[in-house]
């Protein structure tokens, strides 16, 4: 079996992002909480195709991956800096700032029908080390392809560049 590592350098930022749906007999707010990610990932999408070709200026999006478990949804993105997620979150012109405006207005009428969260981690200058054993990388390695893992080292301290333990 074949060892590999995401083959992404650069700067990288982690946005999980996620729903728990606690009362979901409560429409309004639920739709409010939900409906408008896959509006805002179409958009990420799209500016990524766009901005690879030369043709949009690049919002630092890499990709994302969606988790569906027992305690709800949760998304994986990987951004190029936290400050790029910071500018996409609060650009007026974007699909995310009225949908967030329009979700702490729902949400204020019904406030335990759902829980969003979000964690934010940069990663700038922590190094990000993986390693893939199987047919179908995830995560990074699925958006930026992958090299064999001895090319970055043998050892996960190896691939972080000894960053493990400081």
């Amino acid at each position: 079996m074949d060892r590999v590592t995401h083959a992404y350098d650069g700067p990288l930022a982690l946005f999980l992002i996620g729903l728990r749906v606690h009362k979901p007999w409560h429409v309004r707010t639920v739709r409010a909480a939900g409906a408008p990610m896959g509006r805002m990932i179409a958009e990420l999408e799209r500016n990524r195709v766009a901005a690879a070709r030369g043709e949009a200026e690049d919002l630092g999006y890499l990709g994302s991956r969606t988790t569906l478990g027992l305690s709800g949804v949760t998304m994986i993105q990987w951004w190029r800096s936290t400050e790029q997620i910071y500018a996409y979150a609060n650009a007026v012109q974007r699909e995310h700032r009225p949908a967030w405006l329009a979700f702490y207005r729902a949400a204020a009428d019904d406030p335990d029908a759902v829980t969003l969260w979000h964690e934010t981690y940069d990663l700038a200058d922590q190094g990000v080390e993986s390693l893939y054993a199987g047919p179908r990388p995830f995560g990074l390695a699925d958006l930026a392809g992958v090299v064999p893992a001895r090319r970055r080292g043998e050892t996960a301290r190896e691939r972080l560049g000894g960053r493990v333990g400081r």
